[in-house]
């Protein structure tokens, strides 16, 4: 008598719950705001792009031909740099003692040559004074012998130099000027020669930020050169600054800066406008990521033909 109670109790459980779910999934659900506010878009029609902040000439990657341990640091992110100016060093003290005996070598090569050199100069005299008191074939071997002591000397000297180029090498400088972005070694640490997984340095000229603004190749067609343009700052659309245009590259790539949106398509084609502004009006850096809204032509209503 029991097992009919409990069968009842059970289903009447089961619409209980059914009627609850039903209500939740029809309740609305709030929005919650954004945590900043999309730019207004300040033109009557536009094309929207994400834009990359880098540098006119490209970055530096700055490395080394050589291997060791770095020695000195010269220089500091942030810093201004002029073409030339040291940036750090490698361990050269073994290059250093090669160098003073490669020097010692020079100067013994040097004592060498003067002796034959002096003896050539006394025969010639004695020669000139009276041509029986010495044979020809004497100061053709006197001659000889300076010859060959001066090959050597020119040898102690060509490998003195070859050192202190070594040595140079040791010392990275600067091959542009530009202010230092990155900074990828530290004092102690061993560096290798050739190609680097990443630069032990990154320099770039910042004085004038560009903006490399990936626009979807749907939208290229409304993209005009004299078009005026504005960057926005992410998270707040109050601070942007308007755009110069510098170029546009005639080449569509694929997409490979990503904004990390869920809905973003990765297999989209892109055409690339460059564009600049001063690096005093924004406080971004670069690499970062910026909202660019260009002025473009209306789209035409749909079955609208315009004549050319």
């Amino acid at each position: 008598m029991k097992r009919p109670y409990i069968l009842a109790v059970l289903a009447l459980l089961g619409v209980i719950v059914a009627i609850i779910a039903v209500i939740n999934t029809n309740r609305s659900v709030s929005v919650q705001p954004p945590a900043a506010q999309p730019a207004a878009a300040p033109f009557a029609s536009f094309v929207a792009g994400v834009g990359i902040t880098e540098t006119g000439r490209g970055n530096v990657s700055v490395g080394t031909a050589v291997f060791g341990v770095v020695t000195d640091l010269y220089a500091r992110v942030g810093d201004q740099v002029k073409a030339g100016d040291p940036l750090f060093k490698i361990d050269d003290r073994d290059l250093r003692a090669r160098l003073a005996v490669a020097r010692a070598k020079v100067i013994e090569a040097k004592a060498v040559l003067a002796k034959p050199k002096h003896r050539l100069e006394y025969l010639t005299r004695l020669q000139r004074e009276d041509n029986t008191a010495v044979s020809a074939q004497a100061i053709s071997d006197v001659r000889d012998d300076a010859l060959a002591a001066e090959a050597v000397l020119g040898s102690a000297k060509a490998e003195a130099a070859q050192i202190e180029v070594e040595i140079d090498r040791r010392l990275v400088r600067a091959p542009a000027p530009g202010r230092i972005l990155q900074i990828n070694t530290r004092v102690g640490e061993y560096v290798e020669g050739g190609g680097q997984a990443r630069p032990l340095m990154l320099l770039g000229d910042d004085a004038r930020l560009y903006v490399r603004v990936d626009i979807d190749e749907s939208d290229a067609w409304r993209v005009r050169p004299e078009a005026q343009a504005r960057a926005y700052v992410r998270g707040n659309p109050q601070l942007w600054a308007a755009l110069r245009f510098e170029y546009i590259e005639p080449y569509v790539a694929p997409k490979t800066s990503l904004t990390g949106q869920s809905t973003e398509r990765t297999d989209v084609r892109v055409l690339q406008v460059i564009y600049s502004f001063e690096r005093s009006a924004l406080p971004v850096y670069l690499g970062q990521q910026m909202d660019v809204l260009i002025e473009a032509l209306q789209v035409a209503p749909a079955g609208v033909n315009r004549e050319p």
